[in-house]
């Protein structure tokens, strides 16, 4: 996601505020909050779930209704998602 840098400090404030609610939302296995390197203002947030109805399911919650109306007005372009599937894992 790109941010309008002077809006990070806002956007910091409600993932703190949500990530346990997303983290402990039914299916979600795993959730990390990630920073370019030298790019200070695009932030990757990249979670593991259950299954696609699971996401979906998420998706078309309140929790996601509120928490992404207030994300998106702190965006400096468009966000870009992707869903993915595991080939392979190695710990």
């Amino acid at each position: 996601m790109f941010f309008e840098e002077d809006k990070l400090t806002d956007f910091m404030l409600i993932f703190e505020d949500s990530k346990l609610k997303i983290r402990n939302f039914e299916g979600c296995q795993h959730l990390q909050l990630l920073r370019h390197q030298n790019l200070k203002n695009v932030i990757y947030t990249y979670s593991i779930w259950d299954s696609v109805e699971a996401l979906n399911a998420y998706r078309n919650s309140a929790l996601f209704k509120v928490t992404w109306s207030k994300t998106k007005v702190c965006f400096c372009e468009k966000p870009i998602t992707y869903t993915l599937d595991q080939l392979d894992w190695v710990k």
